[in-house]
């Protein structure tokens, strides 16, 4: 076991797995109120029979600052993820879902996590773009192709979010309960 608590990690409880939810709830609201401001005249009867004062440029608004929101916790998300990867002691002999071992979960997973920062990066300059420079005079602030690779992000991060949960689940990568069971350990006892 490592040395610094029940979980590995010289805090209580793993700061990644919150972070991540925060951001990927940031990034799908974003990319959801895009789309719906792109379909905001098709919408716009349903907005008027539930009487919701909704406009297309405030449905933009809404992706547009989940996604900055979204871009500036990623990079705290990948900096904690990294972090306590470093003092991850997955569980020796197991294979998950995918076929993997936990090194090459772990690897794919942290150099996933720094690819989609990047990715996620250029998604918010591009719609920054879209925002400020070039459809700015538009009603419709995105292009289809934008919403077609914020569709796409999202089942990368899907899939990406499915190794995190292996590591988590199969291997107990920082899960105590896991890691103490595989021990042998009574977890009434072991556990604060």
């Amino acid at each position: 076991m490592n040395p610094y608590g029940p979980n590995g990690l010289p805090y209580p409880l793993p700061i990644h797995p919150n972070l991540v939810h925060l951001t990927v709830g940031l990034v799908v609201i974003a990319i959801a109120f895009d789309i719906a401001g792109a379909f905001y005249p098709i919408e716009r009867r349903l907005f008027r029979f539930l009487a919701l004062p909704v406009t297309r440029s405030a449905l933009h608004d809404v992706g547009w600052y989940n996604l900055l929101a979204g871009v500036v916790t990623a990079f705290f998300t990948v900096a904690a993820g990294l972090y306590e990867m470093l003092l991850a002691e997955p569980l020796p002999g197991v294979t998950s879902a995918f076929g993997l071992g936990s090194l090459d979960t772990m690897l794919w997973h942290g150099v996933g996590g720094v690819v989609l920062l990047l990715l996620l990066t250029a998604m918010a300059v591009w719609r920054g773009y879209q925002r400020f420079a070039w459809r700015r005079d538009m009603g419709r602030q995105v292009q289809w192709s934008y919403l077609l690779a914020g569709v796409g992000l999202v089942v990368v991060l899907a899939v990406h979010g499915t190794l995190g949960a292996q590591l988590a689940a199969e291997f107990g990568v920082h899960i105590a309960a896991g890691q103490l069971l595989q021990a042998g350990a009574d977890l009434t006892t072991a556990l604060p």
